[in-house]
């Protein structure tokens, strides 16, 4: 998969609110099973179940399977598109910010 598609995939993941508390619960375990991540959730399991598929998809989650429940934790790696693409835009901003603080000096001394 390309950069932009990989940055793409995350962006879309991470979009929907629910999902994103999905992994922002995931994140902050060990490993969940879905039936965990459903309890409190006021989604489905069916939902919860799709958010997953789409975080996998993302590469922000990963499985594992054991016996008939499957662990899901957070993909260590799976932001780092993103962290990259923000990065690039980082640059831009310190540049632009550093010319209107040169200009805002130049204006007023």
């Amino acid at each position: 998969m390309s950069e932009a598609t990989m940055i793409d995939a995350v962006m879309r993941a991470l979009a929907d609110p629910t999902r994103r508390a999905v992994f922002e619960r995931i994140v902050g375990c060990d490993e969940i099973t879905v039936a965990e991540l459903t309890q409190g959730s006021g989604v489905t399991q069916g939902a919860v179940s799709q958010h997953l598929k789409a975080l996998k998809q993302a590469g922000l989650v990963a499985e594992r399977p054991e016996g008939r429940k499957v662990y899901y934790r957070a993909e260590p790696g799976g932001l780092e598109p993103l962290a990259d693409w923000m990065s690039h835009y980082s640059l831009f901003w310190r540049q632009r910010f550093a010319n209107l603080r040169t200009l805002l000096k130049e204006i007023d001394p």
